[in-house]
């Protein structure tokens, strides 16, 4: 069993644009461990939300691999990689994209009830009383906030109690005071379950509370610490 959650070999993403090949992302490899914490940062276009997708298993390299608790994304199939998303892996959004059809409680229900889980109601409960949203359980999204549906989308990230949590932007649509609340609770239920936070941001405040950093310019790392 590999001491690493997370591992990225020599990661390259291309794409044909215009009869040319242009090259997202050079060759980076990084590992992380158990409840480990890494803020990627750079400006727009710099190769932030691929290099996420990629070690996420949303999308697969041209070159190097990226590896989920010891095991290889390489040899997978779509399905199988979806397999070891639902094992492994939770996500949170800048856009949130909770079912507006159902209620917070639902929302975070769904992933334990595909998990066949019998504890699936108590579960979810649980979680939005630990993000302050006790009484918000019976609400639809449209009746709440954009905290209050960052906590959602939180709670139901943790609810399969995921090795990985990725956060793309997280507190982007959410103004300061707001945002800081949801970057302690992203840090509490980190440090609580032990689970290891990647995120992609432009806010140094947030990225400066990781314990790890890497910086990327036109899809290079430029910067780690």
């Amino acid at each position: 069993m590999s001491e690493y959650v997370l591992q990225a070999r020599n990661l390259s993403k291309t794409v044909a644009v215009a009869d040319q090949q242009l090259c997202i992302l050079h060759e980076l490899s990084l590992s992380l461990k158990p409840g480990d914490s890494l803020a990627i940062v750079g400006r727009s276009g710099s190769g932030k939300s691929t290099l996420l997708g990629l070690l996420a298993g949303l999308d697969l390299p041209s070159s190097g691999e990226v590896l989920i608790a010891g095991q290889s994304l390489a040899p997978l199939d779509e399905d199988q990689r979806a397999a070891l998303r639902a094992r492994e892996v939770g996500f949170v959004f800048q856009s949130f994209q909770l079912l507006d059809s159902l209620t917070a409680l639902e929302n975070v229900m769904l992933p334990l009830e595909l998990k066949h889980r019998k504890d699936a109601r108590q579960r979810a409960r649980d979680l939005l009383q630990q993000v302050g949203l006790e009484q918000r359980t019976g609400h639809y999204p449209r009746q709440m906030s954009g905290g209050e549906q960052q906590r959602v989308a939180i709670a139901r990230a943790f609810a399969a109690e995921p090795h990985i949590l990725f956060a793309d932007e997280p507190t982007g649509n959410l103004d300061s005071q707001t945002g800081e609340r949801i970057t302690d609770l992203l840090f509490e239920l980190n440090r609580a379950h032990h689970t290891t936070l990647v995120l992609v941001t432009h806010d140094e405040r947030l990225a400066q509370r990781c314990a790890r950093q890497i910086r990327l310019e036109a899809g290079h790392l430029t910067e780690q610490s």
